[in-house]
């Protein structure tokens, strides 16, 4: 008799395997970015040496901008019939010589018996101009102008300056012919210019005053006193500004005449003549005013 067989349980042991590791290809591995190529590393430090010496080259050019600037710039915009001679400062704190000319190919010119002086403060929305002469302004004039949608508004505040009236011989024709002198001063009275799309609009009064006026061409002294008035329309309206010239009383030479801007041009019809007794002084003046009618001279503009 065989003994029984015991089944005995088969265990089942991890075969080991061997896995073998090889370097990957160039072609296949991630590139590396060099250590100073991250985002706040992509200026080197002599980039940013470079950049803050051209920041200040370029502030220090604007708050030192010479006023020679300004005078070139004034005198191209008048076509320099309005010049700023030996200017000095800045284009934001300067002074220089004010000239009056008849442009670029005349040789009348007059000068401001004092110098200039001028103060230009940068705002937001525009720009103020404060100007000022120990000879003329009795407190200084200050302009604001205002950059507004589709155009610009000038704003001159009320005030009052007073010039030499042989200042106007620089201006060429007629007055260096005219040659008058006497006290000339301007007043202006919420005097604004906006512009927009172009076109202007003028609102408030300007007041020139010419009194005790003399000239070398009549032996009458004084000849009298006048006023011209500029009256603009109202603010927003579109009234055309008018132009309005009047003797004052006790005057031997009698001036009168209205205008107004039609399209930007200005057109004007005036006339002078003689008071009564004063003919034949003031003959030869009437003569070169304008264009002679019998006792009488007619001037037009436009």
């Amino acid at each position: 008799m065989k003994p029984p067989r015991i089944a005995l349980p088969r265990l089942s042991l991890p075969r080991p395997q061997l896995r073998l590791r090889l370097p990957a290809p160039a072609s296949a591995r991630p590139a590396r970015l060099p250590p100073d190529s991250g985002p706040m590393r992509l200026l080197r430090p002599w980039h940013w040496a470079l950049a803050g010496m051209l920041s200040g080259l370029l502030l220090t050019s604007i708050l030192f901008a010479p006023a020679r600037w300004l005078a070139s710039a004034v005198a191209y915009a008048s076509n320099e019939q309005l010049q700023l001679q030996d200017a000095s400062g800045t284009v934001w704190n300067g002074s220089a010589w004010l000239v009056l000319t008849g442009g670029s190919q005349s040789r009348d010119a007059t000068t401001l018996p004092s110098r200039l002086q001028w103060q230009l403060r940068p705002r937001l929305t525009g720009a103020r101009v404060t100007l000022e002469s120990d000879c003329c302004t009795r407190q200084p004039l200050q302009l604001d102008l205002d950059w507004q949608a589709g155009g610009m508004l000038l704003r001159l505040a009320d005030g009052e300056i007073a010039l030499p009236s042989r200042l106007l011989a620089g201006l060429g024709t007629p007055w260096n012919t005219l040659q008058l002198d006497g006290r000339l001063s301007a007043r202006s009275s919420r005097l604004q210019i906006r512009q927009v799309h172009g076109r202007s609009q003028l609102s408030g009064t300007l007041d020139i005053r010419l009194d005790q006026a003399t000239t070398r061409l009549s032996t009458l002294s004084p000849i009298g006193s006048y006023q011209l008035r500029l009256l603009g329309g109202a603010p927003g309206s579109a009234g055309k500004p008018q132009l309005t010239l009047d003797s004052q009383p006790g005057s031997s030479l009698l001036l009168q005449g209205q205008g107004e801007w039609v399209d930007g041009k200005l057109r004007f019809r005036g006339e002078a003549r003689a008071d009564a007794g004063k003919e034949e002084a003031l003959n030869n003046l009437i003569n070169i005013i304008g264009r002679r009618r019998g006792d009488r001279s007619v001037l037009t503009v436009g």
